[in-house]
């Protein structure tokens, strides 16, 4: 494997897009390019690394802690920046262990609270009260939680922006203490240093139901908000663009205490496509979205050094125009599966532009139920395809999940390895 002295140095070429460049590898420094629980416990098990219960460090999607070993043994160049609290508003910290439903014995944090009903199916809590009403839901044969929708009924006359800024406002000493400390640490590790500060993605539909709040007020049920960013345009831009200019005072607090440490800065996983189509239109796109994401990313570029990345699942070739005018520098998951998302023809018209950060493999069909010859293959394929030129960092299309076989996951690496 290589060096991990080496790891920032590469990640920074891809990111410049220089020719002949090593190709960089993440998985686990954000909550869409990580690891479930259970498939780390299978790793360290492959690599015969200590057996350690796995600490859930991304509670809602049960994605598992990456720690230096597996780092070491997968070749990771990266290390994550994490928000203090997890979507469901509480802290990652004083772990105890927990049973998971599948069997599987983890560290949680003290705060992750559950009741189980008569179905079996286990509830979580905001901020680990159990006074409240539940915020996620994990079903007895699944692996990661549902959000729970809590919304009254939409008072069409009596609708208040604020409430839907509730879980927005100044970043608070401790926040910014954790970042500080954080950030120093893992800028010590040779690594490109990825982070996630928060505040900066608009209408991310995993954050809207607000499962980090104890009582979300404000437009919270999924299918209300896609209403709303039709007929009710001006109310998004009001919660937009305070939103945003909460965002950019933040960002230039944090700015303040970790400086260029920072190689990446997570922007938002606001998803614009599905598997064959889109959420919107790129009109809609360039109304609603774009002058925000464009204002955060301008700042971004003009005070730091951080490159800016973009998260969005699906059929978004239509989109990668639009995504780049407004300032992104980084696209994933790289959805190769869905219409219109050829590697080729992504990176023959895109390449220059947008660094591919993901579509090494499809999770969705050929990591968890192909064959290991398959992973091999469409692993160096896409390798093949997306290194040239530079401007590819290696990672799955978003988390591995759970029950993907060990032998595929071992296959991936291996094809990594001999391209590399």
């Amino acid at each position: 494997m290589n060096g991990a002295m080496n790891s920032k140095e590469k990640v920074r070429q891809a990111l410049n897009h220089e020719q002949g460049a090593a190709i960089p590898v993440d998985f686990g420094s954000t909550a869409v390019t990580g690891i479930h629980v259970s498939c780390i416990e299978n790793l360290h098990r492959h690599f015969d690394l200590p057996n350690d219960p796995v600490k859930v460090i991304e509670p809602y999607q049960m994605l598992g802690e990456v720690d230096e070993l597996l780092k070491e043994a997968i070749g990771i160049d990266t290390v994550g920046i994490y928000p203090r609290e997890t979507m469901f508003g509480f802290p990652n910290e004083q772990w105890r262990k927990y049973r998971t439903p599948w069997g599987q014995e983890v560290l949680v944090s003290t705060e992750f609270k559950t009741t189980i009903d008569d179905k079996g199916d286990t509830f979580i809590y905001p901020k680990g009260d159990l006074t409240a009403e539940a915020s996620g839901r994990l079903p007895v044969s699944g692996f990661f939680f549902d959000t729970i929708i809590r919304q009254p009924p939409v008072d069409e006359d009596n609708l208040d922006v604020n409430d839907n800024l509730e879980e927005f406002g100044e970043i608070s000493d401790i926040d910014l203490a954790h970042f500080k400390k954080e950030v120093e640490q893992a800028s010590m590790s040779g690594k490109a240093v990825v982070a996630t500060f928060g505040g900066t993605a608009f209408g991310d539909i995993a954050l809207v139901p607000a499962p980090n709040l104890v009582n979300p007020r404000g437009i919270r049920d999924i299918e209300e908000w896609y209403i709303t960013t039709a007929i009710r345009q001006g109310y998004v831009h009001e919660i937009y663009s305070k939103q945003c200019e909460i965002a950019l005072s933040n960002l230039d607090k944090i700015w303040q205490q970790v400086g260029n440490l920072v190689d990446v800065v997570f922007i938002c996983g606001t998803d614009f496509g599905t598997q064959t189509s889109s959420f919107c239109s790129t009109e809609t796109f360039d109304e609603l979205w774009s002058p925000y994401y464009k204002e955060i990313n301008d700042w971004i570029h003009r005070n730091t050094d951080w490159k800016t990345f973009k998260h969005s699942c699906g059929a978004v070739e239509m989109f990668m125009p639009h995504f780049i005018e407004s300032g992104f520098d980084i696209i994933n998951p790289v959805q190769c599966s869905a219409a219109g998302m050829d590697p080729k023809q992504l990176k023959d018209n895109y390449g220059s532009d947008l660094v591919f950060w993901g579509g090494g493999v499809d999770t969705q069909n050929t990591l968890p139920f192909g064959t290991p010859d398959q992973v091999y293959d469409e692993v160096s394929e896409r390798c093949e395809i997306f290194s040239k030129d530079g401007g590819f960092v290696f990672d799955a299309i978003h988390n591995i999940q759970a029950r993907t076989p060990v032998e595929n996951i071992i296959a991936l690496l291996k094809a990594l390895d001999q391209y590399r």
